[in-house]
């Protein structure tokens, strides 16, 4: 009895042993030195799982640097600006490098400024610094079928943007005041993640796609490359010797999808209630 307790007990000091000489020996010869590639595509309906999964490679020791993979053609103004503020935080702990898709634009755009570096290809779609507000018109149609609407509510403009008649002008000027200063907002977020004047981004703001090759001649992106230059630009940027461990969580889901008419689980949800689109988009 007593020869097995010895036994357990140098066993398990031979386990400690090994786990400390393990860790010295990862931190000296950087085992496990992993660049991360957060794919952010489709339209930007909702922030939780970008957000989320960029937190979880700052905090992880393991990713040197993250990879934002974006192929967006912009999505909707809150979640874009949530992206915005969790990909600036990154920087402060990690190479952020941007690998642009075939759409990178508007709110797709919006995202990516801040990163250390921005990479498209020559062909990338991107820019449409603008924002845009399109509400529907019915009240032709229902005057034509015979139709109409009951309006009770408690302030003058509760029933602003409605689909159901025509809007007035000063309704328009309330709601044109709302997307100016959004657009305000953007233009700002570029000129400070692009490092920028002001009124060098407000000149290429008025909604205006650039290629990828244009937007390198007007310093909207650092360079040309594909998603693999940007793996290996943000793995020497982070000071990684050998070839890095990729990882990723979130599945490949491109433009092309939508043109099929496969939408993320996100935009489905949405897509019911949609009364609005106020969007950050072409």
């Amino acid at each position: 009895m007593k020869k097995a307790c010895l036994f357990i007990s140098g066993f398990l000091i031979l386990l400690i042993i090994a786990s400390v000489l393990f860790t010295l020996f990862q931190k000296n010869v950087h085992i496990g030195e992993k660049v991360a590639v957060v794919r952010i595509e489709g339209p930007i309906m909702d922030s939780k799982n970008s957000v989320d999964e960029i937190k979880e490679y700052i905090k992880d020791p393991s990713i040197k640097a993250i990879v934002l993979r974006v192929d967006s053609p912009g999505g909707a103004v809150a979640p874009s600006q949530e992206i915005y503020e969790e990909v600036k935080k990154a920087t402060l702990k990690k190479k952020v490098i941007v690998s642009m898709g075939s759409v990178a634009a508007s709110g797709g755009y919006y995202i990516s400024a801040p990163a250390n570096r921005i990479i498209a290809n020559p062909g990338t779609l991107t820019g449409s610094i603008g924002v845009i507000m399109e509400i529907p018109n019915l009240e032709g149609l229902l005057n034509k079928i015979g139709v109409k609407t009951e309006v009770v509510k408690s302030g003058k403009h509760k029933d602003m943007a409605s689909a159901f008649r025509s809007m007035g002008k000063e309704e328009r000027a309330i709601l044109q005041n709302v997307l100016d200063d959004v657009h305000e907002q953007f233009i700002k977020a570029v000129s400070e993640g692009r490092k920028k004047p002001l009124d060098d981004i407000k000149e290429l703001a008025d909604g205006r796609i650039f290629t990828g090759r244009q937007a390198l001649e007007i310093g909207l992106v650092d360079e040309l490359g594909s998603l693999e230059d940007a793996i290996n630009v943000a793995a020497k940027l982070a000071g990684i010797k050998v070839e890095p461990e990729v990882v990723s969580k979130k599945e490949s889901f491109s433009i092309i999808d939508i043109l099929r008419g496969k939408f993320p689980k996100e935009l489905s949800d949405v897509l019911p209630a949609v009364k609005i689109k106020y969007m950050l988009a072409p």
